[in-house]
């Protein structure tokens, strides 16, 4: 297990600060923190890699409009949009637009820095680097849930978005990965060399 100093938790993000356009959203959270507290632990993970998923994007689950399922979309930029991938593991959304608009930026990888031990015990791995690489795995690590659908990011609570504890490194654009359909589109952001980034490992260098 990888021994890291506790930190402490950097200052909460307000939805003012959170940029109005899906994409910039997605690169902005590069370096960003997710903090979450739980009964046990402080959580918290320095994000790494995000994509976007934008309106009229065959790959986004509000293609075809606002469902009960995709509802959490639809609110204002800053909010938890929670869905089962593969009808198995939670994955944690941001809300990116406006209210009504429906687009969101899917957390696909955290670089951990606070409550590993915790991690650890959640994932059942002794490798810091495959902790919460890939959104599964960051939900699992990061204890987030299906209850958390529709939190509010920015209102300071338990789970939440932070400001960065360091600033990001390069920014590299690339295509999504994970999906079949719109799967060219440039709309995957992750810090480059950062080995808490899913995927091949041949594309971390961007």
């Amino acid at each position: 297990m990888l021994d890291r100093p506790a930190i402490r938790t950097p200052r909460s993000l307000k939805r003012r600060e959170l940029p109005v356009d899906t994409v910039d959203l997605a690169r902005f959270l590069i370096g960003k923190t997710l903090v979450h507290e739980t009964e046990r632990a402080t959580l918290a993970g320095r994000i790494v890699e995000t994509e976007a998923y934008l309106a009229g994007d065959a790959a986004s689950h509000s293609f075809r409009g606002e469902t009960g399922r995709n509802r959490s979309m639809f609110l204002p930029r800053g909010h938890a949009y929670v869905y089962l991938s593969y009808g198995c593991w939670p994955a944690l959304n941001v809300s990116s637009q406006e209210k009504g608009v429906g687009e969101a930026v899917l957390l696909r990888a955290v670089e951990p820095i606070a409550g590993l031990e915790d991690m650890h015990e959640r994932r059942a791995t002794p490798r810091v680097h495959d902790l919460a690489r890939g959104p599964g795995r960051l939900a699992l690590a990061m204890q987030v849930l299906l209850t958390h659908e529709g939190v509010d990011l920015c209102a300071g609570g338990p789970l939440r978005l932070a400001a960065e504890i360091r600033p990001a490194q390069r920014i590299v654009t690339a295509t999504r990965i994970g999906i079949t359909k719109d799967a060219e589109r440039p709309l995957r952001f992750f810090e480059r060399g950062n080995p808490f980034v899913s995927g091949p490992r041949r594309l971390l260098a961007g």
